[in-house]
């Protein structure tokens, strides 16, 4: 089977817009909840990581005439800015913002046919989302906004990226809460490494969702600070939003057009699932550790941090999931565990829920790429039952491998290691 490379990266995300800016933003490490932008948010604590209003992607908001949501718009600026990154990007790829409307209909326009070396046929979308276009349901139903002349599917995050590039592969999107993304990268890699694809555009968008909100302020999982992962004083998570978009390939294909930059490559993955509660994750975590060791194996790594280098952890700040995955992982790196550093994606930009896996990727990869593990946020002091390590400085990385951890309601568990660029 062929290896699994990283080629293009895209990013929207309360660090701002583009993976530059969340690279920027990893360092510096100050990004804070805000209040939701809704009169309608009647709840205890109406506050999440919002992608900044100046970096909201300005269009399109319909694609053949049906309208785009937030998370969908979310998922295209990403895709755009991955694809191009990847160089599949070409004269075809037009912004329909930019279109004259004179021309063919702009959101026809996808760079699916600039490049002869990328048969559309063999591009595939695996995307991801764990409340999709929601919040633009939940406008219409409340009256904020004026209902769409036609009927719009609430989960159309991988088909509306699917009919921007013109991929005529399998367009997916997954849904299975906040493992969501990391599942589908890991679809992403089956569909390559099984030949049933030589591209695909992989990742999760997230966005406000008053449902999504409101539910985790009933069940009190909501921190009334910030998301603060293994944390003493942490209460609950805090949502984020935003997308991050990797374009996988095989390696063949990679070098039969050339590509001009790898970030890396999908080395292992690892699924499970213990079923054992709707929200809560099943106390001996055997299921979770079963994954993990799952994905080492796969990709052929040790625990040993001369091996490992790193792990991007669920981390999401509620007290079950930290103490569960901190004993995990201290029982799968072993006496490696107090010198393998962890770090907290979401103490920066809070719980993207099915974007999360795809955010904790993106971050790993571009660890490897620069060979530097960007401090964790202070969170004040650690939970005793959390013995982790979150080095609160930067460091260099001279192992060439990450663990990447991504867990959801109903049990849903899924591990990805990535690796340098060979």
């Amino acid at each position: 089977m062929d290896d699994v490379l990283v080629t293009g990266l895209g990013a929207l995300s309360p660090l701002g817009s583009g993976t530059d800016a969340f690279w920027r933003g990893m360092h510096t490490a100050d990004a804070v909840p805000a209040r939701v932008p809704d009169p309608l948010a009647h709840m205890d604590h109406p506050r999440m990581y919002l992608v900044p209003e100046a970096d909201l992607p300005a269009g399109p908001e319909e694609r053949d005439g049906l309208p785009l949501g937030r998370g969908s718009r979310f998922a295209l600026a990403a895709a755009r800015e991955a694809v191009e990154d990847a160089g599949l990007a070409g004269p075809a790829d037009a912004d329909p913002a930019d279109a004259d409307p004179a021309d063919a209909d702009p959101a026809d326009a996808g760079p699916a046919d600039a490049d002869p070396r990328v048969d559309p046929r063999r591009v595939a979308v695996a995307l991801s989302s764990g409340m999709g276009d929601t919040e633009l349901h939940e406008r219409w139903w409340t009256g904020q906004a004026p209902k769409a002349g036609r009927w719009a599917p609430v989960f159309p995050v991988a088909s509306a990226v699917g009919a921007w590039f013109g991929a005529q592969g399998p367009n997916t999107c997954l849904s299975n809460a906040c493992a969501a993304s990391g599942y589908a990268l890991s679809v992403a890699a089956d569909l390559i490494r099984s030949g049933e694809a030589d591209v695909v555009i992989a990742g999760g968008a997230e966005a406000y969702s008053r449902t999504a909100l409101a539910c985790f302020n009933r069940m009190g999982a909501i921190d009334p600070e910030r998301c603060r992962p293994f944390a003493a004083e942490r209460r609950g998570t805090v949502f984020g939003e935003g997308a991050a978009v990797l374009v996988l390939e095989s390696a063949a294909h990679a070098r039969a057009r050339g590509v001009r930059r790898v970030y890396g490559r999908l080395a292992g993955t690892g699924w499970s699932c213990d079923a054992y509660h709707a929200t809560a994750p099943e106390p001996g975590g055997a299921q979770i550790e079963r994954a993990m060791r799952e994905a080492l194996r796969e990709a052929g790594v040790g625990a040993a941090p001369d091996e490992l280098g790193f792990v991007l952890p669920h981390g999401t700040g509620t007290e079950l999931n930290d103490v569960v995955e901190s004993r995990i992982l201290g029982a799968v790196l072993g006496a490696s565990a107090d010198r393998t550093p962890l770090y907290s994606l979401k103490a920066l930009i809070g719980h993207t829920g099915g974007a999360a896996g795809a955010f904790a990727a993106l971050a790993a990869v571009l660890v490897l790429h620069h060979r530097t593990l960007p401090p964790n946020v202070p969170v004040g002091a650690w939970d005793p039952d959390c013995p982790v390590s979150l080095p609160l400085a930067s460091a260099p990385m001279t192992a060439g491998y990450g663990l990447v951890n991504a867990y959801a309601f109903g049990g849903n568990n899924i591990s990805l290691v990535f690796g340098e660029a060979a």
